[in-house]
Parts: structure tokens; C-alpha cells; sequence
């Protein structure tokens, strides 16, 4: 499991993304510089323990009304091929030297662990504390068959107005037998922009593929819930 240091970052993750959020187009404010918050999230285990993964929720109060938003950061000691678009900067960490910080969505092993916890073979884990699952952040996948631990393949990203939709092609699980693995996929949709009052009952009721349920903090000091991610079967290529 990752360790989490306590330590600062220069410029800090706030900072790179008050910056950065403004060019998004799920960014429902309307000024260039964003005034964040942080407010939730979770992180992920890399297996091989080279890249830092972390869903962080920022509440942004540059507006008429705060607004939340969930945000995947991979962190990285080297840059990352071909995604120098989904930079969202550097940082200076005084354990770990200079830090790649991207967009999530944008890197293979984030999409990789994400599958993993949404399938139920990886757990959330705490923020802040290390070593320590989060038992706020729930999920749920009904898929089988092909839909489940083959390898990706690949990933087509697109941004819209209120999150990212992922499509992403891998290799449906292979059987004893020695013929060609075919593709199968998943449509992965996280909601940027978190509205409170969706629970686990609703989520199911809606009947997606799989989901990831998790919490933040509202401006009044409640909590509130809304589906992070929403998964269902990629359409056939």
C-alpha cells in the first residue's frame, strides 16, 4: 500500500489546479483563476507502487455558488508518453523530489486501478492516513464473462459538459482454449461536477453495469453523496 508523507508540495496540488480547472470545458465557472477548497476523495494503490493515484474533491467558491468537483491525479517521477495534454503541472515534494501531476483519466494505470476497485479487486483507500481502506467510498459491478479481469487494450477519453466519458476496449478473459481473445469493453463516465443526494439504493436502482459511490464535505460542514463513477457496456466497434 502507498505511503502518504506528510510533507509540502511547491506549488501545492490547490494551486496547479486553480489554474488548470478553468480550461475544462465540465468547468461551470466563469473566471480564469478558480478559488479551491478541498473537501474529499480517496486514493488508489498502484500494484507496482511507481505512480501515486488520488481522487481529490475541490469545492470552488470563485463563483455566484460553491460548486464541487472530482478530480483523478496521477503523480509521477517521470513524465508520462504522450500525455503531455493532460499535464496538469509539476511540484516540488520534499521526500519524492519533482512530481508529474496528471489528469487521471489521461493515464493507463489510474484507468487500470479504477477497473480494479470498481470490479471489487482493489479497495479505496484513506486520504490522508496510510495503510487504512476508506469504508465511505462504495462500489457495484453485475458484469461477467468478457466484461471482467482481461488486460486494456485501449482508452478513448472525451471531456463533455459535467464529466469525462472513458471508453475503454480490453481483452475479454481468456479460456483454456488456444483461439484469438476478443475485445469487449466498458463506457466509464465520471461526474466532474458532484451534485449532493444520490445514495447506493438509487445508484442500483438505476440499474448501470457498476458504480463507484463516494463522499464529500458540503459548505455547511454536512456530508453529502453522489455517484463518482457510472459504468456500463461499451457499445460493439
Amino acid at each position: 500500500m502507498a505511503i502518504i508523507h506528510h510533507v509540502t508540495l511547491k506549488p501545492g496540488k490547490l494551486e496547479l489546479l486553480a489554474g488548470w480547472l478553468p480550461g475544462r470545458p465540465w468547468y461551470v465557472g466563469k473566471g480564469d483563476e478558480a478559488e479551491l477548497a478541498k473537501v474529499g476523495g480517496f486514493r488508489l494503490d498502484d500494484p507496482d507502487g511507481a505512480v501515486g493515484i488520488e481522487f481529490i474533491v475541490v469545492t470552488d467558491w470563485s463563483g455566484d455558488e460553491p460548486v464541487s468537483y472530482q478530480v483523478p491525479l496521477s503523480y509521477r517521477d517521470a513524465p508520462l508518453d504522450g500525455a503531455d495534454h493532460a499535464l496538469v503541472g509539476t511540484t516540488e515534494h520534499e521526500v519524492l523530489g519533482r512530481r508529474w501531476v496528471y489528469d487521471g483519466t489521461h493515464d493507463p494505470v489510474v484507468v487500470a486501478q479504477l477497473l480494479a476497485l470498481i470490479r471489487g479487486e482493489a479497495r479505496a483507500q484513506d486520504q490522508s492516513v496510510s495503510h487504512t481502506p476508506d469504508p465511505t467510498v462504495t462500489t457495484f459491478f453485475g458484469g461477467s464473462g468478457g466484461t471482467g479481469p482481461g488486460p486494456i487494450r485501449s482508452t478513448r477519453v472525451t471531456d463533455g459538459t459535467y464529466g469525462t466519458r472513458l471508453l475503454v476496449r480490453t481483452a475479454a478473459a481468456p479460456s483454456a482454449g488456444a483461439r484469438p481473445v476478443p475485445d469487449t469493453g466498458l463506457t466509464v463516465l465520471l461526474n466532474r461536477v458532484l451534485r449532493p443526494g444520490e445514495d447506493d439504493a438509487a445508484a442500483r436502482a438505476e440499474q448501470p453495469l457498476g458504480y463507484v459511490s463516494a463522499a464529500w464535505l458540503l459548505p455547511d460542514g454536512t456530508t453529502a453523496r453522489d455517484l463518482f463513477v457510472v459504468v456500463d457496456a461499451a457499445p460493439s466497434p
